[in-house]
């Protein structure tokens, strides 16, 4: 074979194929403007900087959560960085098509003659390699596809290297007789682009990633965030971050760990005071729009790192920030108005850097529980609803006004009318010649407003032309006429219900723009109001300290207030922007003193204005945001709670917390809304009628609505019973009874009587005694007759003291008598769509990554063989209280770790329960015979309540009636008022002769559904008692010696759930603690623990009414449900048969 030229040599050898430098020039010119005039230059050549920075954000921010293969292709499509050590090592392992998709990102074959140079060597080393490996066909294939591009002006070289074919070795030819192997090849090879390529051109700048602290991206979208966070007028630390997408707005939520304390709420003397103030006086005046100095708090940052129902990570907190005390904290965040300069001290770790003392109060939950917003009922009218309102006893009982002048009464529970009628004129010779008129020109006449008295004895219908008709109701469907009244000339737009000097009258206003006041009873007008230049649109009756007035608003703007003496209005301003307005007031039950005004309208321009008033100024305290601005209707609004405002804009109902002017949140009611439909709360704010489309009414019910919708329709109580009707009042409002006319303004009492209570308690205790049906008890004693799951995944632990499901229901939380927590997560998956609890799929040992041990509680000072366990688990499942007899914790359920401790022994803690509208406040039962009253906030004792002689082992609130229930190991049932702390009453359990308990015996209390009853659980007894005077209205006893261990509500209080000493778990019909049905050890436990092993603790899910768990003795735990096929623990009231393989005795 010939030999090679010096030209082809050097040419293999890789020395440049451009030999003058003048001719590279030139080349390189016609390239650029070649590139020049196709538009394509590399996209970093005309990319900002900041733009640059930004890709190299993503690109750390891709390389930190190991998207590698994403950051290469951002590398290669943006240009912007070059990543050598990837190209190196695609090279040494010869991966050549890769390396060239890699570095088209940055360079092509043709861009200059380094460019070149490299495209050669790496397509050379490829050619070489198949050669070696003779795979001539694949050598042939790089020749002729890869190789061939360099063939123009060096035609000699490609003739030279389509003859190495031809050879057997390669290595033969004398320039590439030192060709190694390939490994080592590569290694050159790589070496020499090294070179090539920082001596490119096109690669300046690009070989070097910038020096970027860690997490930079997800830092610079947290101060965003922060940022957008102190545009937040009333700020939440750590609110929930669900989505980049939008904008940051701090939404309220509830059940929050630590609620705002009210003890220190003092009303201003102005907001008391009945006098108007003389600036409202003096005529129209300008609306303000103040702000608190509340308002301008920030309290804490907000970042990535938070998650949803959990504040996130909190060991980095300061233990004087979660103590409580005064020491200052410095907050990320900068007050309004104050230099923003970041401040020296300030981590910039992702996790929350600091926290106020403030803050513990404001955590809040992902949910609103207390919002009605499940639809639980649709209800189908014939006609357009118009108006709306709910019994103010009977809080499930609607009554509806139609576009055509019908008037309906529904039972919402049972989704029936009780009662309708159409529009009739009583009696037509007693009304004016104007109306009847009016009524030959147009006979159509329609529902202008339907309103309650106050004590719901009486409701009113107010018309569209001239009329109010006033209705008596005696209950269920018992409406009779009481009262008709041509009361104005044209449409009578409002009617309302008062009782100024214990007199109860009905107010109307209507198109002839006068107010009038009339006895309900006689139908005589008291009081004649004229002022307004425009129809009257709306009343508002209140009172302050015994003085009556009325509020008045018009449909051009005016707002007017008036006194029960015939004189002139006493108040006149304008609405915000003069929209016709609605104004009510909210209801506190502390005192009418704190009762707040708000209103809401519409103007002529579609601007709609939702505003809080100051009374003192006459002014706007608090304009609230997030209404539209082009309504084609009157905004409708509503309260509740005294906590939340409710209106209806935009297809949706949009919901404020008082105290925040930013949107909290929307329900959409699942569509079918108008533009601004009718809404209307109950009293009690558990249930909200909507006015949808195709004359629907959806009902929609807080989560405790939705159950008690659920009980009553379960035939907890019989409706049709004159007992039922008494008890209607305290189950769906226990704090109320009927008021007489002598009540104040649309206010019921709310004090019970307790007479009253007594009556309602022997006739509920006679409807039990005299039930005549015997109840078969199921036993289940095989596994084929139920579903049941032993949690797993952990070692054996000792025994199992304390059992709860999460409030969320997809895990079980247990305490074992050593003091360690064990937590099952279910998972969410296709096996288990809802994520909750379940027979079904097993849980998971749930351990955070952060934290390698269990939470447990601190043992210092404490005996275990004496000690008491108890707990006390946040409504949001985020915080636990515990304690085993030593000190108490607080544990974050995110992380386990313990967020302060708090109490240590001795006395140690037998019993925890956090109150229910304030838990910064903590109830604690001592082992001394007292509770102490604990602001955890404050870190400081309230009160010490002293009343047993034994151990309190049991706490429980009433979120409705303001008592505390506690039992001791004395057997004693004592409550408490929380306004004082006070000893109500007190009585001890009645324990059988024959049946003595041990000493020390433990004894527990839980609320019933209804709030009003309460379980009493103790080893020898279940009962049941009513918390007003603590009477007894059931009891059951074990007919032999079996020993109860817990007891425990369903979910729906529908059951009890009870296990025993000897392994039995028993079941129980709630209303009268019929024994229903027995599961025998035998049916859950395996046949190697049956011996030995009892269940000890109990929990019932907290939405399936038929599942419960047990925790037993040896430290397992296990799941139990019905049989698939029966659904149910015992034969249904209605007779439902239950399966075959069930043994009935």
């Amino acid at each position: 074979m010939r030999k090679w030229t010096d030209q082809g040599r050097r040419r293999l050898e890789g020395v440049s194929a451009f030999a003058d430098s003048r001719q590279d020039y030139l080349l390189e010119v016609e390239f650029l403007k070649s590139k020049f005039q196709r538009g394509e230059f590399m996209a970093t050549e005309k990319r900002s900087t900041l733009n640059k920075e930004l890709l190299f954000l993503i690109l750390q921010f891709c390389n930190d959560e190991g998207y590698k293969r994403t950051a290469h292709m951002l590398e290669r499509e943006s240009g912007c960085c070059f990543d050598m050590e990837f190209v190196e090592d695609m090279v040494l392992t010869g991966k050549w098509d890769k390396v060239e998709k890699y570095l088209s990102g940055f360079t092509n074959v043709d861009s200059n003659k380094y460019s070149t140079k490299i495209y050669f060597e790496i397509r050379k080393q490829n050619f070489l390699e198949a050669l070696d490996n003779n795979d001539r066909a694949k050598a042939l294939d790089i020749l002729m596809k890869d190789l061939k591009v360099f063939a123009p002006g060096n035609e000699e070289l490609f003739r030279e290297m389509t003859q190495l074919l031809t050879l057997d070795d390669f290595r033969e030819h004398e320039s590439l007789s030192m060709y190694g192997d390939v490994e080592s090849s590569r290694k050159v090879l790589m070496d020499e682009i090294k070179k090539l390529i920082e001596a490119n051109p096109n690669f300046h700048g690009k070989l070097k990633f910038p020096s970027i602290k860690s997490q930079r991206l997800r830092r610079l979208i947290n101060q965003g965030l922060n940022w957008q966070h102190i545009q937040c007028k009333y700020p939440q630390p750590n609110p929930d971050v669900n989505t980049l997408f939008e904008d940051h707005v701090c939404q309220w939520q509830q059940n929050r760990l630590f609620m705002q304390s009210t003890e220190n709420l003092v009303p201003s003397q102005d907001a008391s005071v009945p006098d108007f103030p003389a600036s409202w006086i003096s005529g129209p005046s300008a609306v303000t729009h103040a702000v608190s100095n509340e308002d301008m708090y920030l309290s804490g940052p907000i970042t990535l790192a938070t998650t949803s129902n959990n504040i996130g990570d909190l060991h980095t907190m300061s233990q004087k920030s979660l103590l409580g005390t005064e020491d200052e904290v410095t907050s990320a965040i900068p007050h309004l108005g104050r230099n923003h300069s970041p401040s020296p001290n300030i981590s910039d770790d992702l996790s929350i850097i600091s926290m106020n003392n403030e803050m513990l109060q404001n955590i809040v939950p992902v949910s609103h529980p207390d919002l009605p917003k499940t639809v639980a009922r649709i209800l189908n009218e014939e006609n357009s609803p118009v108006s709306m309102e709910f019994h103010p006893v009977y809080q499930t009982f609607l009554l509806v006004g139609t576009n055509i002048g019908d008037i309906v009464l529904w039972d919402v529970n049972s989704g029936k009318k009780l009662h309708s009628r159409n529009f009739m004129v009583w009696n037509i010779g007693a009304c004016s010649m104007t109306f009847k008129t009016a009524m030959m020109k147009d006979p159509c006449m329609s529902v202008n407003r339907v309103a309650w008295s106050p004590t719901g004895s009486l409701f009113g219908v107010a018309y569209s032309k001239h009329i109010v008709q006033l209705y008596s109701y005696l209950g269920d469907t018992d409406v009779q006429q009481k009262l008709e009244i041509d009361a104005h000339v044209g449409g009578v737009n409002d009617l309302a219900f008062s009782t100024p000097k214990k007199q109860l009258m009905v107010i109307t206003g209507g198109d002839d723009k006068i107010i009038k006041v009339w006895d309900a009873i006689t139908g005589v007008q008291m009081h004649n109001f004229e002022g307004h230049e425009a129809p009257v649109y709306s009343l508002c009756p209140h009172y302050k300290e015994d003085i009556h007035f009325i509020f008045s608003t018009s449909v051009d703007g005016k707002i007017k207030a008036w006194l029960y003496d015939n004189l002139r209005a006493r108040v006149h301003f304008d609405a915000p922007g003069l929209a016709c307005t609605t104004m009510a007031y909210s209801a506190d039950s502390r005192s009418e003193l704190f009762h707040r005004l708000f209103s809401c309208g519409t103007n002529k321009n579609g601007e709609s204005f939702l505003v809080e008033w100051n009374e003192s100024e006459g002014g706007a305290k608090r304009t609230y945001q997030g209404l539209c601005k082009n309504s084609s209707a009157i905004v409708q609004f509503g309260l509740t709670k005294d906590k939340y405002l409710a209106a209806a804009d935009d297809h949706v109902i949009k919901i404020w917390d008082m105290d925040k002017v930013e949107l909290l949140t929307t329900i959409d009611v699942e569509g079918g809304l108008p533009a601004n439909p009718h809404i209307r709360f109950n009293k009690e704010g558990t249930l909200l009628a909507v006015a949808a489309n195709e004359n629907k009414i959806k009902i929609l019910a807080t989560d405790f609505g939705l159950q008690l919708l659920n009980a009553l329709a379960n035939d907890f109580v019989d409706m049709s019973s004159n007992v039922a009707d008494a008890l209607r009042k305290l189950v769906i409002n226990p704090s109320s009874t009927v008021a007489s006319s002598g009540e104040a303004d649309g206010q019921v009492p709310t004090n019970c009587n307790e007479e009253s209570f007594k009556d309602v308690n022997n006739k509920f205790m006679d409807n039990i005694n005299n039930k005549t049906h015997v109840w078969k008890i199921v036993q289940i004693n095989r596994p084929s007759q139920c579903q049941s799951l032993q949690l797993s995944g952990h070692g054996k632990a000792d025994k199992i003291s304390r059992l709860i499901y999460t409030n969320a229901g997809n895990a079980i939380l247990a305490l074992a008598s050593n003091a360690t927590h064990l937590l099952w997560k279910w998972p969410q998956n296709d096996l288990n769509l809802s994520g909750k609890a379940t027979t079904d799929v097993p849980p998971q040992l749930w351990q955070p990554r952060s934290c390698l041990q269990p939470m447990t509680n601190d043992l210092t000072g404490s005996k275990l063989e004496e000690a008491v366990p108890c707990w006390a688990l946040s409504k949001n499942d985020s915080y636990l209280l515990s304690a085993s007899g030593g000190t108490i914790s607080l544990f974050n359920m995110l992380t386990f770790k313990t967020m302060m401790s708090i109490m240590p022994p001795s006395p140690a803690a037998t019993s925890l329960a956090f109150h229910p509208q304030d838990n910064n406040i903590v109830a604690i039962g001592i082992d001394d015979c007292t509770i102490l009253i604990y602001n955890v906030r404050l870190t400081k004792i309230k009160s010490r309540l002293k009343g047993h002689s034994g151990k309190v082992t049991g706490l429980a609130f009433s979120n409705t009636m303001n008592v505390l229930v506690s039992s001791g190991a004395d057997t004693q049932i004592v409550t408490w008022n929380p306004d004082g702390w006070e000893k109500c009453k007190s009585k001890s359990l009645h324990l059988p002769d024959e049946r003595m308990p041990v000493a020390e015996s433990n004894t527990q209390v839980q609320f019933h559904l209804d709030q009003v009853h309460f379980l009493v659980v103790h080893e020898t007894q279940l009962s049941i008692y009513e918390a007003q005077d603590l009477t007894c209205v059931q009891q059951w006893v074990p007919e032999d010696s079996t020993r109860i261990s817990q007891a425990t509500y369903s979910c729906d209080s529908q059951m009890v759930y009870a296990c025993f000493t000897d392994g039995t778990v028993a079941i129980f019909g709630a209303s009268g603690l019929e024994l229903k049905c027995q599961i025998i050890p035998t049916a859950y436990l395996p046949t190697s623990a049956r011996l030995n092993v009892d269940a000890f603790a109990i929990a019932a899910h907290p939405q399936k009414s038929t599942q419960f768990a047990v925790g037993l003795t040896d430290g397992g735990v296990i799941v139990l449900e019905p049989g698939k096929l029966e659904n149910t623990w015992f034969v249904g009231e209605n007779g439902s048969a239950i399966a075959n393989s069930m043994l009935e005795e």
